[in-house]
């Protein structure tokens, strides 16, 4: 396993760029597709905390250096800080990442997101909560967390299926606001920075301008969504893959296959809690949500009940033969019980801190049709 210690640490994780009236922040870590640090995260909070409150910031913009908008968290640097037996500091990452998604979902002013690239796990959690959300034809979302042993926060069929979708399908189903080719993303934020020094409202028109309504592939799960909710609306994992097998028998289709193999071979257990947090996120409110998220990730990098997502990192990060071998093997062995266990606290230890939140009031969200 590689070494924590590094004598060239990433410099610069994050870039501020821009003056008076509008501001970029940008991930920059090209190399790592942009994966989160906790140095990341506590410095995109800081400073959206102060362009909150400064006057003459009208608007800021997130964006990504390279070819990824952002691939989640760093993994393997999580993974080795528990490794090396501090699971408190990965716990402070996931802590302050939520506080950071919770930011940008309450946040006072104009933030536009950029995402001209990879958009995966903690990706998702930085743009989907934002009021403006571009996608490119470069675009590329998924969260396939349940193939580590991860949980994510997305519907029932991308959370469970780690299925990548394209900008135009992003827009399709509601997780982007708009479609911009990435050649004129240079002249929107030029626009953009005029229209805000004139008009602070222009925003939406300038967007508006720069939009544009990409055909869907004929092969997409977009044009199926009949099939999606007939299947993702099941009760449980094993209905649903059940309910799928039987579509593909008389339909056929690809992203069916892929998502059936896909389920067959992530984790059952972060497939059955993927499911119980969609489902209960539905009838929660954010902080709800994000309080459950806290609970789950601090079981599972404490491997309090299993040890599922040190498994599967290490199948697919660390020794990368993809052959994970989850605890429990199977979907049956994987009771209600024991999955109700990842969602409560534990009362009796000092280091298990909650999850609290300023008060800040909640921008109404368009819900995903995925």
């Amino acid at each position: 396993m590689a070494s924590l210690l590094s004598f060239d640490r990433d410099l610069n994780q994050v870039i501020f760029e821009g003056k008076n009236w509008l501001r970029k922040v940008v991930l920059n870590r090209p190399q790592q597709m942009n994966s989160l640090t906790h140095e990341m995260v506590s410095e995109m909070k800081r400073v959206l905390e102060e362009y909150e409150v400064d006057d003459t910031v009208k608007l800021i913009m997130l964006t990504g250096q390279g070819k990824a908008f952002c691939a989640g968290g760093d993994v393997v640097r999580c993974v080795q800080l528990v490794s090396t037996g501090h699971w408190t500091l990965t716990a402070m990452f996931y802590r302050k990442q939520l506080l950071l998604d919770y930011l940008i979902a309450t946040y006072k002013k104009s933030l536009v997101v950029v995402m001209n690239g990879a958009v995966m796990g903690g990706g998702a959690g930085l743009s989907m909560n934002a009021r403006f959300r571009i996608v490119t034809e470069n675009t590329v979302f998924a969260m396939p967390e349940a193939s580590i042993g991860l949980f994510p926060d997305v519907g029932e069929y991308l959370g469970l299926t780690g299925a990548r979708i394209s900008g135009a399908e992003m827009l399709e189903c509601g997780l982007a606001t708009h479609f911009v080719f990435s050649k004129d993303l240079k002249s929107l934020e030029d626009e953009l920075g005029e229209a805000v020094y004139k008009d602070a409202s222009a925003i939406t028109s300038t967007l508006e301008k720069f939009n544009h309504k990409p055909n869907l592939k004929e092969d997409s799960a977009c044009t199926r969504l009949d099939i999606i909710d007939k299947c993702f609306s099941k009760k449980t994992i094993e209905d649903i893959l059940s309910s799928l097998e039987t579509e593909v028998l008389s339909c056929g289709g690809k992203w069916m296959v892929n998502a059936i193999n896909y389920m067959r071979s992530a984790s059952p257990t972060s497939l059955k809690i993927s499911l119980k947090s969609i489902r209960e996120a539905r009838s929660s409110t954010l902080e709800q949500c994000l309080r459950h998220d806290y609970i789950i990730v601090r079981h599972m990098i404490r491997r309090t009940f299993n040890n599922d997502f040190f498994e599967g990192s290490r199948a697919m990060f660390f020794d990368k033969d993809k052959k994970p071998k989850w605890n429990p093997p199977r979907l049956e062995e994987v009771s209600e019980e024991f999955v109700k266990k990842f969602f409560n606290d534990v009362d009796n230890d000092d280091d298990w801190d909650n999850l609290e939140f300023p008060d800040r009031k909640i921008r109404k969200m368009k819900i995903s049709k995925l």
